[in-house]
């Protein structure tokens, strides 16, 4: 779009005039030169032959890369419908249009997975490697993120959602037992089926290594003691749990070092 007042690019940091196309970043409030776009684009672009498929090797890929790219695709689409709708008009009626919900909330799903990373990638020096952003073979899918330690490997999923999760069983005695995961009033137990899945996936992969699914809420409501728990065996809690729970992970026999480059090559960037 076309910016209406000057600001900076979050990504180099240069000055962006009022008037300076550039990419606006509702959620956040923040834009991006066109460059940095382009360049982030391309670094990520799948199909570059052989000096692709080696760099993969060595690139941890970017949180929320395709979640942010898919943001941008659908808002592009979207500003194009109303540009067309308004012709002359067609500028001011972008500025003065709200987003769809179903186009904001994949940059609200790319700024979760954004934060998680970031705090992912700090642990690092406690000898844990970090994948990003892992496209699932012969599947459109993806996993958020994977964590390798020399105790396991942890298959993580990013959920930026309102609400506070929480643990519903129903059955017991005379009817079989069922977990569900809410979130506020949202029956959310897809979401631990999706990691299930990721799981089970990484894990045919890897062979004998324990595999570990997690789903991590972002900036959900939790409660000021506890509120952690487990459904199914997937982990289901908040960005500085999970971050103690993979520190604890720092015992174990897996080389950690060949166990990143062996996934990594199974599960490229997306």
């Amino acid at each position: 779009m076309r910016l209406r007042y000057a600001g900076a690019c979050r990504s180099c940091g240069v000055s962006l005039p009022a008037g300076t196309e550039a990419i606006y970043e509702g959620e956040t409030k923040t834009v991006r030169c066109l460059a940095c776009s382009t360049e982030a684009a391309e670094t990520l672009s799948p199909g570059r032959g052989a000096a692709h498929g080696e760099s993969s090797l060595n690139d941890s890929g970017m949180a929320g890369s395709s979640a942010r790219r898919e943001y941008e695709r659908r808002r592009a689409k979207d500003e194009a419908k109303v540009r067309e709708r308004w012709g002359r008009f067609g500028g001011l009626a972008v500025a003065l249009s709200d987003e769809r919900p179903q186009t904001k909330s994949w940059d609200r799903g790319a700024v979760g997975e954004e934060r998680l990373g970031a705090r992912l990638d700090a642990l690092s020096a406690d000898g844990l490697a970090v994948l990003h952003d892992r496209r699932i073979p012969r599947s459109k899918a993806n996993i958020d993120h994977i964590v390798i330690a020399s105790g396991g490997i942890w298959v993580i999923d990013a959920k930026r959602y309102k609400g506070r999760p929480d643990l519903k069983i129903e059955g017991g005695l005379l009817r079989p037992r069922v977990e569900k995961l809410m979130v506020g009033r949202r029956d959310c137990t897809n979401l631990v089926d999706g990691v299930l899945k990721q799981v089970d996936l990484v894990r045919e992969f890897v062979g004998e290594v324990p595999v570990t699914g997690a789903l991590c809420f972002v900036e959900a409501d939790w409660p000021l003691i506890g509120g952690a728990f487990s459904t199914r065996g997937v982990h289901v809690l908040w960005p500085k749990r999970l971050a103690n729970l993979l520190k604890e992970q720092s015992v174990g026999d897996i080389d950690v070092t060949r166990m990143r480059a062996s996934i990594a090559s199974r599960f490229k960037p997306a």
